[in-house]
């Protein structure tokens, strides 16, 4: 078994993001409140938010809610600091990004969460688009993928 796959991978039999029937993204933009964001993600029981252009509506990072809560402990920002001072924003040039869609094999974002597939680092969660990248539809975690297993029968 390789580093990419694990146990869990003959518990898919064919299944794909769609499977896991992930909920809507909650986007956030650059200049809004940290509290406002933070209300947002608490209300939904969302990890992470991803962060939008207000002009284009284009994905420019995301906000890891766990390590916004180390950062407001820490001092490092303040919940009336603007979202951009606090988010994980997406390197543009130079970087190919896995596409992850309603479509991809479970074995797939398994490998993604993993490092593997693409030879990136380790992922937490997936930002779910269409087939070129204009939508965000949804999020993806690793706890998702562990939830599909624990409640798919053997």
């Amino acid at each position: 078994m390789s580093q990419a796959t694990s146990a869990w991978a003959h518990k898919y039999r064919g299944a794909t993001v769609e499977d896991l029937d992930p909920p809507p993204a909650l986007s956030t933009k650059p200049t809004e409140l940290i509290s406002y964001a933070l209300m947002n993600a608490y209300e939904r029981d969302y990890s992470h938010l991803t962060v939008v252009s207000e002009d284009t509506r284009a994905l420019l990072g995301y906000l890891n809610i766990p390590r916004l809560k180390e950062m407001l402990k820490n001092g490092s920002v303040h919940e009336t600091d603007h979202v951009e001072k606090a988010m994980q924003k997406f390197q543009r040039s130079g970087k190919v990004y896995k596409v992850i869609t309603m479509d991809t094999p479970l074995e797939e974002l398994e490998a993604f969460f993993n490092g593997g597939s693409d030879g990136g680092s380790p992922q937490d969660f997936a930002v779910v688009t269409d087939d070129t990248r204009r939508f965000v539809l949804g999020v993806a975690t690793k706890g998702d993928l562990e939830e599909f297993v624990r409640r798919r029968p053997a």
